[in-house]
């Protein structure tokens, strides 16, 4: 089979399923796995597709934001692992921001620290917060609907009043020349205020996020200190930019 034929086979079968394991392709197109993986890396050095962990997944649009609860179930483990070892950052007595999202909203449970204070936009955030019994203020503002998320002006201006020892911040892009992306200009001027009134930031990504870029900048790589849960290649050139803790649970 010829390369551009077995390529085509490759973007018809992502353009069916979004993503598509490696073993798949290798029996879809009786080729090697090494044959496999260099079409995989040409195709994704042409923008494509992208390469994950076991095979590979169509290109997300710039504004492409999944849903809440599109979210909540995807990639739970990892979120959950990456969340642990965030919250291993608080200390006793610290004013923490915690941005509205999937793998923020897993923080929470491994909060056992004391006296501790948490400003949040994150609907979802609130009753896991109280349950702990954490001193919780909630960002006033419109609530977008697919994230569950408090943005606009009148939370913008809320979130200034206030200063954090740390803040917890989602992403949706990871790039070395574009740093962190989110889909909404709107969210993306709230994760970036959080980090610039906070005296340590960490950005919370999967290693699905590393590779995006999304519409709207959050920051640069080196503004914050990047929690990620595997020590791939995709990562590994990052290091020059910023404090990368990959999580090994």
């Amino acid at each position: 089979m010829l390369t551009p034929e077995r390529q085509q086979i490759i973007l018809s079968l992502l353009k069916e399923k979004g993503v598509v394991k490696l073993q798949e392709l290798i029996e879809k197109t009786a080729a090697s796995e090494s044959t496999i993986r260099r079409d995989l890396i040409q195709l994704e050095e042409d923008k494509k597709l992208k390469r994950v962990h076991g095979g590979a997944s169509l290109l997300q649009g710039k504004r492409t934001e999944p849903t809440m609860s599109e979210k909540t179930f995807k990639n739970l483990q990892d979120k959950i692992d990456i969340a642990k070892t965030a919250a291993a950052f608080v200390r006793d007595g610290d004013s923490i921001y915690l941005d509205a999202g999937t793998t923020t909203q897993q923080i929470i449970s491994f909060l056992n620290q004391k006296n501790l204070t948490v400003v949040t936009n994150g609907i979802t955030l609130i009753e896991p917060l109280l349950e702990k019994g954490i001193t919780t203020y909630l960002l006033g503002g419109m609530v977008k609907g697919p994230t569950r998320a408090i943005i606009g002006r009148s939370a913008l201006e809320n979130l200034t009043t206030y200063r954090f020892d740390k803040c917890f911040v989602g992403t949706n892009g990871v790039d070395l020349d574009f740093g962190f992306t989110t889909p909404d200009p709107e969210e993306a001027l709230i994760k970036q205020t959080a980090i610039q009134l906070s005296q340590e930031s960490y950005i919370l990504a999967d290693q699905s996020k590393i590779g995006e870029v999304s519409f709207s900048k959050i920051a640069d790589m080196e503004e914050a200190v990047l929690i990620t849960n595997r020590d791939t290649e995709n990562i590994l050139h990052l290091q020059q930019q910023t404090s990368i803790k990959v999580v090994t649970a």
